[in-house]
């Protein structure tokens, strides 16, 4: 009983320091994206992905490299992209981007397993993307997509009301949004969401990862992999590394521990890039694909993509061993258990003041001017958009948004468990009149927004900053600004 308890406390032990020793980079990788998500138009990306030409596709994988690096987030923004008259091909690239070519994935990789592995997923990404363009033609037949947006269009949630938001919000300068610490205090809120809603997939991947490094001999690890046949040891262990993240059921960033424990474990260099490539095939994202696009689209394109993870992860092996990067060891062990005084310790204390100041936007987000036009999905506790919500649901008089189809389910299977709260952090209908700010341009919530009256009347603005702006020379700000910003 004593040595099993010393294993738990060992497994748990490694487990956190592989997290201690990825905390840094983790901070600074989702805030990056928080605020990569909060300046950059939904409509606008949309809008540019219409084709499939390899202009339009790189395109796709810049938007995607710098959005969320949620499996489930980038699954269901790649239907809504579709839905809304994005190519089916460009919105696939833009998923996998969301999830390959994010930096804190290329971050946590460098920190765990060496900066080859982090290279190497960027690398075997375009590759990935490059394949997929070329074999969608094959794979992805026209009747099927035009059925699977058909489908999805007799299902669609939206309104013309979440459409017009939508519209007005697309029309805001990006300068003038960078300037309002409204804008900031949103980064900060798409942070502490994207945390949030990837907090079980972070978990289990470290303690999933921490108990396989302790617990799982050498031995066992040479049975699932083959080794010693050259191109056949290289071609099993890229075609079994996704089918491992199939019935892992983690997906998004929480598979980079699990990567690590494989590569300790001896998985091929080709495999370990197929293996974390493959977070967007686990069992519960395939089912969401059948219910997004039906059943023979769905199984063609988890066929697509587990062919071409398996020939980018090949490729990328063979090119790196080629450069000579391919490292000729592995380590006994994931990572040292232990504190020490280095550049690891220094970096994660400064982000951790860095996290603290993100809370406290996020904590206080309506106070300071956040949080118009956005809303929490009480499931998984992702920021989302109310104009471009993937899914909607009404209960008790409040409208709740949600990032995918499947946090909708899980609200309506149970919304007594997920309803709970204030109704603020519900946002309010869409059909509830708006104003925008003159100052701005963003759209407010009249009734809680701060105010100022001039000629006889009331101009509704997003923070106290643009409400003085406005004070202080009114005309200036009426001559562009447009009826909807008085009521």
């Amino acid at each position: 009983m004593i040595q099993a308890l010393n294993v738990v406390l060992l497994s748990l032990r490694t487990a956190f320091f592989m997290f201690w020793d990825t905390l840094w980079p983790l901070v600074f990788g989702f805030g990056l994206s928080g605020i990569v998500q909060a300046f950059v138009s939904r409509d606008d990306m949309r809008r540019l992905m219409g084709d499939h030409r390899p202009r339009t596709l790189a395109r796709a994988s810049l938007f995607g490299a710098a959005s969320s690096s949620c499996s489930y987030a980038a699954s269901a923004m790649a239907k809504s992209l579709f839905q809304k008259g994005a190519d089916f091909t460009t919105a696939v690239v833009f998923m996998i981007a969301s999830t390959n070519l994010v930096l804190e994935l290329g971050l946590v990789l460098w920190i765990l397993i060496g900066w080859q592995f982090a290279a190497a997923e960027y690398v075997g990404g375009i590759i990935m993307i490059a394949l997929l363009a070329l074999l969608a033609r094959v794979f992805l037949q026209p009747e099927l997509i035009e059925a699977a947006r058909q489908r999805l269009s007799r299902g669609s949630v939206g309104s013309q009301a979440l459409a017009q938001v939508a519209e007005e919000r697309t029309r805001l300068p990006w300068s003038q949004r960078i300037r309002s610490s409204a804008g900031w205090v949103d980064a900060a809120s798409y942070t502490m969401a994207d945390i949030i809603m990837l907090r079980r997939e972070l978990v289990i991947g470290y303690v999933v990862a921490g108990f396989l490094a302790v617990l799982v001999p050498d031995s066992l690890w040479n049975v699932v992999f083959f080794h010693g046949h050259g191109f056949a040891t290289s071609l099993e262990n890229v075609v079994v590394g996704p089918f491992i993240a199939v019935i892992s059921f983690v997906c998004s960033i929480g598979n980079v521990p699990l990567a690590a424990a494989l590569w300790k474990g001896g998985i091929s260099f080709g495999g370990v890039v197929s293996f974390i490539f493959a977070d967007l095939i686990s069992m519960p994202l395939i089912l969401i694909y059948r219910k997004f696009y039906g059943s023979a689209l769905a199984l063609r394109l988890v066929a697509l993509m587990w062919l071409v993870m398996s020939i980018a992860g090949l490729i990328t092996e063979y090119l790196f061993q080629w450069s000579g990067l391919v490292p000729t060891s592995r380590p006994l062990q994931v990572v040292e258990p232990a504190f020490r005084w280095n550049y690891t310790t220094f970096l994660n204390l400064a982000f951790l003041v860095v996290f603290a100041g993100i809370f406290f936007l996020y904590k206080n987000r309506e106070r300071l001017g956040g949080g118009h036009g956005y809303a929490l999905d009480r499931v998984c506790g992702m920021q989302v958009e109310t104009a471009n919500a993937p899914a909607f649901a009404k209960h008790a008089g409040q409208t709740f948004y949600f990032c995918s189809d499947r946090c909708l389910d899980r609200f309506v299977a149970s919304p007594e468990r997920f309803a709970k709260g204030t109704a603020a952090e519900a946002e309010m209908d869409v059909d509830t009149a708006l104003s925008t700010d003159p100052v701005c341009g963003m759209t407010v919530d009249p009734a809680s927004a701060p105010q100022h009256s001039h000629a006889g009347t009331t101009y509704y603005f997003c923070c106290d900053g643009c409400r003085s702006s406005f004070a202080a020379d009114p005309d200036s700000y009426l001559a562009v600004a447009g009826p909807d910003s008085r009521k």
